[in-house]
């Protein structure tokens, strides 16, 4: 392949892409179902970080932990925490395929904080790549509102919530990398990913609590979106945990920023969410430039 990995690597990606497009999907309707965002996060990265904790206890794995790790990966569950409630509040509010192009805009911000916080200046690929990323994200948006024929004052009004929130959660992913790699990288994946999920998991079943975010399905299909959505985030994660290290993959892949994509075809035959096509050229704009900056050579 392209990209220096095996068929099978390749279609394990493609599909674990394909199951992350689907449980926002599958989140999409259980939100329409009175499931409360809170909710599904609770579910989904509980059962993940259940999983997780029976493979490391099958394998097992020791938790060892340095003073920098105890200090920073409270930090970085927090930030996942927020950026789990953020992405699935856009895609209760926009079209799922839209929601997942403005969150895919992560890594001009991992760009940023890397500068801010590290003070690593971003690579010349990565200046010239983020007009072009930018461009392909205003006309998936239709920030001019063209398409829609309402306008870019109504059209904001519609979508402006929901981009807030997918740019929220792009931003404390990024920042959620980048602290990361600076200052986690040398835990076990396995280990920081089940102690993430622990903490979001603890952190937003404390905020259901207090605040009442706490909302079951109120029928069938709620039921099945909830376990849609729950079922498709755990496999996918325990399949790039478990599988993709003895493929010979580390870590993500530029391949799976083609979520989008999946998302958008689900979407449309599922949900009956369609979008213009400007804003189809858009999306690819996106993710073919998401795709550039993950296989491009360090």
């Amino acid at each position: 392949m392209s990209s220096g990995i095996s068929r099978t690597a390749f279609l394990t990606l493609l599909l674990i892409a394909a199951m992350m497009g689907a449980n926002h999907v599958a989140a999409r309707f259980a939100f329409n179902d009175s499931v409360s965002v809170m909710t599904a996060v609770i579910f989904r990265s509980g059962v993940t970080a259940t999983i997780i904790a029976l493979l490391l206890l099958r394998q097992r794995v020791r938790l060892e932990f340095s003073t920098r790790h105890k200090r920073f990966l409270p930090v970085i569950g927090s930030l996942i925490a927020i950026q789990s409630f953020c992405l699935y509040s856009a895609v209760a509010r926009l079209p799922v395929a839209l929601a997942l192009l403005a969150f895919n805009t992560y890594p001009l911000w991992t760009a940023f904080w890397a500068r801010v916080i590290y003070q690593h200046r971003a690579e010349p690929f990565v200046l010239k790549a983020m007009p072009v990323m930018l461009f392909g994200l205003a006309l998936a948006l239709d920030v001019l509102g063209a398409a829609s024929g309402l306008g870019a004052n109504a059209h904001w009004q519609q979508i402006g919530a929901g981009v807030g929130f997918a740019t929220m959660a792009a931003a404390t992913f990024a920042l959620a990398m980048v602290i990361t790699q600076h200052e986690a990288v040398d835990l076990d994946g396995r280990v920081r990913t089940f102690i993430t999920l622990g903490t979001v998991t603890l952190l937003t079943s404390l905020l259901a609590f207090f605040s009442g975010g706490w909302s079951l399905p109120q029928s069938s299909t709620g039921w099945w979106g909830l376990a849609g959505l729950t079922f498709l985030y755990g496999t996918a994660f325990t399949l790039m945990f478990s599988l993709l290290p003895r493929l010979g993959v580390v870590g993500n892949s530029a391949i799976m920023n083609i979520e989008p994509v999946f998302a958008l075809v689900l979407a449309w035959l599922l949900l009956g969410q369609a979008i213009a096509p400007v804003q189809v050229a858009g999306a690819l704009i996106v993710v073919g430039t998401v795709m550039a900056l993950g296989l491009r050579r360090r």
